[in-house]
């Protein structure tokens, strides 16, 4: 579907040339000579990468329609990951590579909102923060309470995050899906 760039709003995703992009910021400028223009800043959906880039005023990009549906992690399989549609209970596998980072966070039974694009998982919406057990890490001395010590933990999902030093094995621990640091004990 074409849409001009005076349309384009925050969160849209773009069918460009060279790829498929999140709107992440976009300003409209009207110099006093010259025309106008749209400067934006845009994120790659599949890699992550962050661009920016200058269209004139009313250039006709294509806006890409990304269907979200919310599924379940239902097991691991090889280097895939198996979810099934909530509604319809029908089964997809995706590639780790699709989902890149959430794979971290996600264990089995876990539910995240999949981003697709013609059929193609492109991403995944994660909540904000998840609970994961911890399976390795030091032992906790009693009376070890230095504030802001810090040891790392290896979580259930394979993830490593630095946690307080009262942490233990089998202690289940909230991690931010932003940027994968220790929250809070659950």
């Amino acid at each position: 579907m074409a849409v001009t760039t005076n349309d384009l709003r925050n969160g849209m995703t773009l069918d460009l040339p060279d790829g498929l992009f999140a709107v992440v910021e976009f300003q409209h400028v009207k110099p006093g000579k010259g025309g106008a223009f749209v400067r934006t800043k845009l994120k790659n959906v599949r890699t992550g990468a962050v661009l920016e880039r200058t269209f004139r005023a009313d250039e006709r990009v294509e806006q890409a329609i990304v269907e979200k549906r919310e599924m379940q992690l239902l097991y691991r399989e090889g280097d895939s990951l198996v979810f099934m549609d909530a509604t319809s209970f029908e089964q997809l596998p995706v590639p780790v590579a699709a989902v890149a980072e959430a794979a971290r966070f996600l264990k089995d039974g876990d539910s995240a909102v999949l981003q697709l694009y013609q059929g193609e998982v492109v991403g995944v919406d994660l909540p904000a923060a998840v609970e994961l057990a911890v399976t390795e890490t030091e032992p906790g001395v009693q009376g070890d309470r230095v504030s802001g010590a810090r040891k790392p933990a290896t979580l259930e999902t394979g993830l490593v995050v630095q946690v307080p030093l009262f942490v233990n094995v089998g202690d289940r621990v909230k991690v931010d899906t932003r940027t994968g640091e220790y929250i809070t004990r659950a």
